[in-house]
């Protein structure tokens, strides 16, 4: 690590100005929310990019209560949706070069649910539909000439066995959802340094780095659990998941460090603090698992049937 980023801050983000960021899963109090919120604040376009208008209405107001002169975009794109993901992408054309995508969009410990698309929820929102994203953002990225895919991962990659490389679209086994939602974290990482490595053999002026949040308070598993985050017992979950855990502004930080910090691709960010739980970012390594080059290039390949699409 050099002494640049060992002691990383969010004081060492520097000008965006002029730079135009897009991040996917915006919603109120998350770790897309501070994100976009850090980066408008020193001057980046940001994209804030959900599944619903209003969702990404109430997050502009929030950060332009804090950032008057934020400049924020909106895109409806709802990444467990192949075909939504489409057709942002190509309301996404108009914005021209594209500097930072953060795939930050996901859902956790969701229930059993197969998507319009045929496939299981989790592994659709957190991996198919960033896949194809990035993808079809890949032309507007190299625009940027120095850009960045920025990829959230988590500590639960630690908990995946193996690799998903069987049939996207039939279960194998019985469903259980948080050693799924550890494969789709798994995924993650396999994808981005699969990317990298195409990327750089492309000769492309793009790097892709991971970040993971540790354990960050967001809202994610009372909505992944209950399907909301307030009322009866997701209120619960919800509050003592906050009481134990770091902020969702800290949780951020890994993200912020991996799409502004002088990093090469395929750097991992996450806490410095005891394992990785919470604390200042600084590059972190991932499982034995996600460095599998076999495993990496199955996904890939299992990706690109699935999404239709074919990177360069």
């Amino acid at each position: 690590m050099s002494a640049a980023t060992d002691q990383w801050t969010l004081a060492d983000i520097p000008d965006q100005a002029g730079r135009t960021v897009v991040v996917t899963g915006t919603s109120i109090g998350g770790l897309g929310h501070h994100t976009a919120l850090e980066l408008a604040r020193r001057g980046a376009r940001v994209v804030l990019a959900g599944r619903t208008q209003a969702k990404l209405d109430e997050t502009e107001r929030a950060i332009h209560e804090e950032v008057p002169a934020a400049e924020l975009e909106k895109l409806v794109v709802d990444l467990a949706d192949l075909g939504s993901v489409r057709r942002g992408a190509a309301e996404a054309a108009g914005l021209g070069p594209i500097d930072v995508l953060v795939n930050n969009a996901g859902v956790m410990g969701t229930p059993y649910q197969r998507t319009a698309d045929g496939l299981e929820m989790q592994m659709a929102t957190n991996h198919f539909g960033p896949f194809l994203l990035t993808g079809l953002l890949l032309p507007q990225l190299s625009q940027s000439r120095a850009a960045r895919v920025v990829a959230v991962a988590s500590q639960f990659h630690r908990y995946a066995r193996t690799a998903p490389l069987g049939d996207p679209r039939s279960q194998q086994g019985r469903y259980r959802r948080w050693p799924t939602y550890g494969q789709t974290k798994l995924a993650n990482l396999l994808f981005t340094y699969e990317l990298d490595r195409r990327l750089r053999r492309a000769e492309l002026p793009v790097s892709a780095l991971a970040a993971h949040p540790g354990f960050a308070g967001t809202h994610l598993a009372a909505n992944g659990q209950y399907g909301r985050s307030s009322g009866g017992v997701a209120t619960i979950l919800d509050a003592a998941i906050r009481g134990v855990s770091q902020s969702a502004a800290m949780g951020a930080q890994p993200t912020l460090m991996a799409a502004t910090a002088d990093l090469p691709g395929a750097t991992y960010c996450g806490p410095g603090g005891l394992q990785e739980m919470s604390g200042p970012p600084r590059v972190v390594r991932s499982n034995r698992l996600s460095h599998d080059e076999e495993a990496q290039r199955r996904l890939w390949e299992i990706s690109e049937d699935v999404t239709g699409i074919r990177y360069p």
